[in-house]
């Protein structure tokens, strides 16, 4: 690539995430930059996703499928597409509540030999995609949560909760994560894509199900520690019911770096209207080496949703040096 073509693509940005989270961040990102990856979570156990992976043995779909529905194009193609793939069937038989981008994408495996990154960039074809989605590792993962309380007849008891659905739904208080199995290979293509970067952005998601499982597969981390990128974390607008009940925004910083010592931020992005103590929260973002910025990135509606225009025009100002979003 040239270096009029690059810059006319944007800079470089990798999004590790999963879920809404992700697809909110995608959604405003392919607004600033043409040179877009997402690196998606693949621990999902519950809904359409956990009934294919139990049955067929195959990546939880669903986090890749919403990244795939965010990327597509604001024109009359993108919207369709985006549509179909996160349409869900109602019936009273086995089609019930699946997606048929969940199904889309299970065909593609078996029709490719199992060939994940190859059948990921077909689907991106298809739907007319602008950037790249990949798994964060090529096996399915599960999340096995610490938990203080889970059993609310014992609110002292320390246990693990195994799976997504389960820490994410925990009436306790989720102290850490691991995933099963330990030490997982990460995605080749993902952690060449992290080297080359110039921006990565963690979060905004669930937390612990989310953002931190990109931090427990050590091609990935290691890839994150050392690449000259630079990193961009986004808060949440809210903490969560279950997995970040009664965070504040410097708990969830604090946490973040807890799961990957050594991480070096340059930017935390939060919403002022989030942030209770900003001196405290400055505190920690400078412990990683980073700044603070507040910008107004939530629906007017005062609901915990990022608007994909504010965040878009956050997203041009840090990643982007400035420049105005492409539409």
């Amino acid at each position: 690539m040239s270096a009029g073509t690059a810059a006319q693509e944007g800079p470089r940005v990798v999004a590790l995430g999963g879920g809404h989270g992700l697809a909110a961040s995608l959604s405003a990102l392919r607004r600033v930059t043409r040179s877009l990856t997402a690196v998606v979570t693949v621990a999902d156990d519950g809904g359409s996703s956990g009934r294919l992976r139990s049955e067929l043995g195959v990546l939880p779909p669903g986090d890749l499928r919403q990244a795939l529905a965010a990327l597509c194009r604001d024109d009359e193609w993108g919207r369709t597409w985006a549509d179909v793939v996160q349409h869900r069937f109602v019936s009273g038989g086995e089609l019930h509540g699946h997606a048929l981008g969940n199904l889309l994408l299970v065909a593609l495996w078996e029709r490719l030999g199992g060939d994940v990154v190859a059948a990921l960039e077909w689907m991106g074809r298809l739907l007319g995609c602008e950037g790249r989605v990949l798994p964060m590792a090529e096996v399915p993962l599960d999340i096995a949560a610490t938990v203080l309380g889970a059993d609310p007849a014992r609110p002292d008891e320390v246990s693990v909760v195994r799976g997504q659905v389960a820490a994410a739904t925990t009436q306790g208080r989720v102290l850490g994560i691991q995933l099963m199995p330990e030490r997982p290979p990460a995605c080749a293509e993902a952690v060449a894509a992290l080297r080359a970067a110039d921006w990565v952005v963690l979060g905004p998601g669930s937390w612990f199900t989310s953002v931190l499982p990109h931090l427990q597969v050590p091609g990935l981390a290691r890839a994150l520690l050392e690449t000259q990128a630079r990193r961009l974390l986004v808060l949440n607008l809210a903490a969560q019911a279950g997995e970040t009940k009664g965070f504040t925004p410097e708990a969830h910083v604090e946490v973040l770096l807890a799961h990957a010592p050594g991480l070096k931020l340059d930017v935390v992005l939060a919403d002022p209207a989030t942030v209770a103590d900003r001196v405290a929260l400055e505190d920690v973002v400078a412990s990683a080496g980073g700044r603070l910025v507040l910008e107004r990135v939530g629906v007017p509606d005062g609901s915990p949703r990022h608007d994909p225009g504010l965040l878009a025009a956050a997203y041009a100002s840090i990643v982007g040096g400035g420049a105005a979003p492409w539409r």
